[in-house]
């Protein structure tokens, strides 16, 4: 790992930041990029928003695309990945008895959309187990497909999961849905930048996902993918002008039409989605990230010794990659851990508490060292002792 890399980021020096997974962190110039967008924004709002956003839009949409192996006129930019996931829950039309499958390794907040339409419209939302410690990506789609049934109408499925960082085979589960005609949905939120994605060869009717994660934007950029023969059946979650859009003011798609505009916004983050691609580009990314996980795997191998526990993944595993869960005594306070790591030790990490199991979760990102990981461990030692 390139310890200059941590000198190109605006993160406070003095804390060993191992949370990337929570918000993401985002590079200096491209921060610098992000606010050249908004003092353009300022200098004329009306000829920015009324008469050049459209264009900047569709060509921060073209890169992106390009990154994601798609067309950019297949995407819409969204603040976040929930506010995705949240524009296809209450898009479709579910009927009382309906199912929606999923795992028991998805993220609380888009739970709770789902939750929120289950009771408006009477559909079911299935969790289906996935054991820990995990073995294959094969033996996973089995798990997950065990609970497909007549009634299933959507698969809704995280790309890698928030709790516990497992990568979910969502290649194999939307390929034997489109086989049943059961469409999908892949909540991507941390999976863009992370690792390689090929939007194409996934195959999911929908993809989320986040930019200002791993992708390293500027918060609040996130992204809606819809395949094309599915793109009729999304709506907007804000009416505004582009319901009626006119020839002269028209994206091309009642798709982008409907999702583009939703009144007046701060478009920056969206726009400044290429730079952070380029910057990638720029410092070899696809290195970093394998040193990353390299990195990652040893201090996971560690922090099992540590507690005399088994690891969640297989050593060396392609189920997780920047991101990981390492396993706690289920006795450990976790809020006094979290609050003593950050403390006493400027440590700052997740800890988990999920399905009567306790996780700390590591994310070890370019800027981190192996200084940072060592602080982890010394922490860990000192106060699991």
């Amino acid at each position: 790992m390139n310890g200059d890399l941590k000198s190109l980021f605006l993160l406070d020096p003095s804390i060993h930041f191992l949370n990337h997974g929570s918000f993401g962190a985002c590079p200096k110039q491209v921060f610098e990029v992000y606010q050249t967008w908004q003092r353009r924004l300022e200098s004329q709002p009306v000829l920015f928003l009324g008469r050049e956003l459209q264009t900047f839009d569709c060509e921060a949409r073209k890169v992106l695309g390009s990154y994601l192996c798609v067309s950019g006129d297949d995407l819409v930019f969204v603040p976040n990945a929930t506010q995705g996931v949240n524009v296809i829950a209450r898009s479709l039309a579910f009927t009382p008895g309906d199912e929606i499958l999923t795992t028991n390794h998805e993220y609380g907040a888009c739970e709770y959309t789902w939750e929120f339409v289950c009771q408006k419209t009477g559909a079911h939302y299935v969790r289906q187990e996935i054991n820990l410690p995990a073995q294959s990506e094969e033996e996973i789609a089995e798990a997950i497909w065990a609970g497909v049934s007549e009634r299933t109408k959507l698969i809704y499925l995280s790309h890698i999961t928030s709790p516990t960082a497992l990568r979910l085979p969502v290649e194999i589960i939307c390929k034997r849905a489109r086989e049943r005609g059961i469409k999908t949905l892949v909540d991507g939120a941390h999976a863009p930048g992370q690792i390689e994605l090929d939007l194409e060869k996934i195959g999911a009717d929908w993809y989320v996902g986040n930019c200002h994660k791993w992708l390293l934007s500027p918060k609040g950029a996130g992204f809606l993918y819809a395949r094309q023969e599915v793109q009729s059946l999304v709506e907007p979650l804000v009416v505004s002008w582009g319901y009626h859009a006119q020839p002269q003011n028209s994206a091309g798609s009642q798709f982008l039409d409907f999702l583009g505009w939703s009144g007046t916004k701060d478009p920056a983050a969206y726009l400044s989605v290429p730079a952070a691609i380029q910057f990638m580009q720029e410092n070899q990314w696809a290195l970093i990230r394998e040193s990353c996980h390299t990195l990652l795997s040893a201090t996971l191998a560690q922090i099992c010794e540590l507690v005399d526990m088994d690891p969640i993944y297989p050593s060396g595993s392609d189920l997780y990659f920047q991101m990981a869960a390492a396993p706690l005594p289920i006795g450990t306070d976790l809020v006094r851990l979290k609050n003593k790591l950050y403390t006493e030790f400027k440590v700052e990490a997740p800890v988990i508490d999920w399905n009567g199991r306790k996780f700390i979760r590591v994310s070890v990102q370019g800027y981190n060292t192996q200084d940072d990981l060592d602080a982890l461990l010394y922490g860990l030692e000192s106060l699991l002792r």
